[in-house]
């Protein structure tokens, strides 16, 4: 599903080269969900960057449901990042002055969908996260949760592969965390791959597998199961 063989990626400046990620190896299966932690600056999203092709690797092979995504002119990129990934973002990304539904239809106009399926989608999306009722309410009239799930809903809509969510509770309290994980807990068991960079070790522990990114390094991966810890194993460089 999503396959990184050996990635470097290196920031140069004219006098200092930074390594973000070094030799850097992952695949995540598809229906995974998987956590990403680590401290601040580790790398955790220069990774999530480059899983979502915002990023060029410095060398290295990623592959993307099968293909290679390394050599592919921006339009490809384009194309395959709309194609398959969605994203969640921790500061819900919604514009102000559009609605929910709306603000759900923005990513499907540049998909090419015409009205009729972008309406079925975003009725969809809407009605999965519990926010049909709301469609024509602005995001300033919702809770923080409640936009979350709107954000949530945006990236569901176009059906991607794989959702890609950086810190997607870090602006929430406790209970509006536990609800929207559960959200997406329920996405995952659907089918969708998710991978998640959290802080927060609780919300690490309710995914299926762990990482920890160093220093630009893949640490370690611990593997959950019921919030569990089953095993564990060290894949330090």
């Amino acid at each position: 599903m999503l396959s990184m063989s050996n990635i470097n990626k290196i920031y140069q400046t004219d006098l200092v080269q930074t390594h973000a990620l070094r030799e850097f190896n992952l695949n995540v299966k598809e229906g995974e969900f998987l956590s990403v932690t680590g401290p601040s600056g580790s790398g955790k999203t220069t990774f999530l960057n480059i899983a979502g092709l915002l990023e060029s690797i410095s060398s290295g092979d990623y592959c993307l449901d099968g293909e290679s995504v390394v050599g592919l002119n921006d339009k490809d990129l384009s194309h395959l990042r709309n194609e398959k990934i969605g994203f969640i973002f921790q500061g819900f990304n919604l514009i102000p002055d559009l609605n929910l539904f709306e603000n759900v239809d923005v990513p499907l106009r540049y998909r090419g969908f015409n009205s009729h399926q972008r309406k079925e989608k975003i009725e969809n999306a809407l009605e999965m996260v519990g926010l049909a009722s709301r469609m024509k309410h602005l995001p300033s009239q919702l809770s923080g949760g409640q936009q979350q799930r709107v954000a949530i809903a945006r990236a569901l809509a176009g059906e991607p592969k794989f959702l890609l969510a950086d810190e997607p509770t870090g602006n929430l309290d406790s209970l509006m965390a536990k609800q929207v994980l559960e959200l997406l807990e329920n996405i995952n068991r659907q089918g969708t791959t998710i991978v998640m960079v959290t802080h927060d070790p609780e919300l690490a522990r309710r995914a299926q597998r762990n990482i920890q990114i160093v220093d630009g390094l893949l640490s370690d991966f611990t593997m959950y199961q019921g919030g569990k810890m089953v095993t564990e194993q060290s894949v330090s460089a």
